[in-house]
């Protein structure tokens, strides 16, 4: 998008929502909580490049509040809806952490504004340097980062992101005790079960239990879980028993999001277009689809918390 396109889409989301008038903050907690039973965040929402956009999602699945998900220069974009929508949003950045100046970019977004970088999906190794120096500088920062980890392709020449998660990514927890880590993707979640060897993105039927990131989230306390995707919707949807316990157990340890495309909150446009193997949730919102295993697996309680409650005091917001 050039300036004066972007200036453009600018104006006539301010006008969008001049019109629609927009409720207060406690307004919008109040109609998620009639819906859910909770205000709702949305961890892992992306930047859309249409400002109004992002409302239409967040408003028709019933989400409260949502972080934004960036890349490289976004201030511009992350202001003009902040301005519209003031308090709704928070936001993350991520930046190609193979270029020589990540760091010097990536502490720029924090200056500005951001609250911890993501989402990190590159092709290089989850140990590798690359990834390592992003680690080190969330560390001082004191910030999260957000990484998909990925070893099966969704389509033909995709390549894998973040590599070697089973193999290798203990290894980082321990050499970076003092880096808040947030898991998520296929990788991370098909993890929960102990028969799980990279065989394919989304494994069906009964987890094992045992699995490395079921172990890692008790045993680390610098790791964290973003369910969101159909990577954690079929983790948490594949075994209703094992959800439950799982939820209850690492209730302080994860985030409800939902790296959903679709339009409108309800399922509309093209949703899972580019992943094949996502063909679960085409036609579906899939942030409602996962607050409603959320709702149906635990308490009230421990639903609030995953949903509202941990997020505020990880990114240190009043809830």
């Amino acid at each position: 998008m050039n300036r004066r396109e972007f200036l453009l889409s600018r104006r006539e989301f301010l006008g969008t929502v001049a019109a629609a008038t927009v409720l207060p903050s406690f307004a919008r907690q109040a109609a998620s909580a009639k819906e859910w039973g909770s205000p709702v965040f949305d961890l892992h929402f992306h930047l859309r490049p249409q400002p109004a956009a992002n409302l239409a999602h967040l408003d028709g699945a019933g989400v409260t509040k949502a972080n934004l998900l960036t890349r490289g220069a976004a201030l511009e974009q992350v202001r003009t809806i902040d301005a519209a929508a003031p308090g709704r949003f928070t936001w993350f950045n991520s930046y190609d952490v193979t270029k020589p100046d990540t760091e010097k970019a990536l502490a720029q977004a924090i200056k500005d504004g951001a609250r911890g970088f993501g989402e990190m999906k590159f092709h290089v190794a989850a140990d590798g340097p690359e990834l390592r120096r992003a680690y080190a500088l969330a560390a001082d920062l004191h910030v999260p980062i957000l990484i998909h980890f990925q070893e099966v392709d969704h389509f033909a020449g995709e390549g894998a992101w973040s590599t070697g998660y089973a193999k290798m990514f203990e290894s980082m927890l321990k050499a970076y005790p003092k880096t808040t880590f947030i898991g998520h993707a296929d990788a991370f979640w098909a993890n929960v079960s102990a028969d799980y060897h990279d065989e394919a993105a989304y494994p069906a039927g009964p987890i094992v239990r045992g699995g490395l990131t079921d172990k890692w989230l008790a045993d680390y306390p610098n790791l964290f879980g973003d369910l969101s995707a159909n990577s954690g919707n079929n983790a948490m949807s594949r075994d209703p028993e094992f959800t439950a316990d799982f939820l209850k157990r690492h209730q302080d340890k994860l985030f409800f999001g939902s790296d959903c495309s679709c339009t409108d909150g309800h399922g509309g446009g093209i949703s899972q277009a580019n992943n094949p193997s996502a063909s679960r949730l085409s036609g579906k919102c899939v942030a409602r689809e996962t607050l409603t295993v959320l709702k149906r697996s635990t308490s009230d309680l421990v639903f609030s918390k995953i949903v509202w409650g941990n997020v505020h005091s990880l990114l240190r917001i009043p809830a």
